[in-house]
């Protein structure tokens, strides 16, 4: 057979060669691989957090409150909501810094820090004294102004204000409290038992 023939015969014979399997395989494999890949993967974003300041009060010495409870107040003014933020910066600049002396009682006080800070108040939580209903450690937040029942002084009602809590299974918590009786002493922060909250007013703007 000449050359001329063998190559007529080849091209008419290349349309019916079957590739190889592998070849097909090889493809089908490809195409199963770009299938699978999770293109729905989103990568961690990078944390970028501000530098720390911390606020000057921290290292103050103070006689009415411990300091091992600063920084739980530093927490509760960072982590409120603005009205609440409001509520306790001016309690703790009355407390702390100023040491101001309101003539009358618990109440009188917290009403002189909530008109100050420009706020106003709603109940959120309303019982009775002895009776209840009794609040739930989640219905409580920062900056609240609490009636309650003082387990701590002959179970007397008595209203503070709540910085946060120190043991919330124990009902435990930091409060702003004010003693009054013509004692002329600043208000004071103090761990409470709060079993018997028993009104809740939230400050609000």
């Amino acid at each position: 057979m000449s050359r001329l023939s063998i190559c007529l015969y080849s091209a008419l014979l290349l349309p019916f060669i079957t590739l190889p399997a592998h070849a097909d395989s090889m493809s089908q494999l490809i195409a199963q691989k770009s299938l699978s890949v999770n293109t729905s993967y989103q990568y961690p974003s990078i944390q970028r957090q501000a530098p720390a300041v911390l606020p000057a009060f921290l290292s103050g010495q103070y006689d009415n409150v411990d300091s091992e409870y600063l920084p739980l107040l530093s927490l509760a003014e960072t982590q409120s909501s603005s009205a609440a933020r409001e509520v306790i910066s001016t309690a703790r600049k009355m407390a702390l810094n100023e040491r101001t002396i309101v003539q009358g009682g618990c109440w009188d006080y917290l009403d002189a820090v909530f008109k100050r800070a420009g706020v106003t108040r709603d109940t959120v939580h309303k019982g009775k004294y002895g009776q209840g209903p009794y609040a739930a450690s989640h219905e409580i937040k920062a900056g609240d102004w609490l009636y309650y029942i003082n387990h701590g002084y002959n179970g007397v009602e008595h209203s503070g204000l709540f910085v946060g809590w120190t043991d919330e299974a124990a009902k435990e918590a930091l409060i702003l409290s004010y003693a009054g009786e013509n004692r002329r002493e600043p208000a004071r922060y103090r761990v409470y038992d709060l079993s018997n909250v028993y009104q809740i007013m939230r400050p609000t703007i």
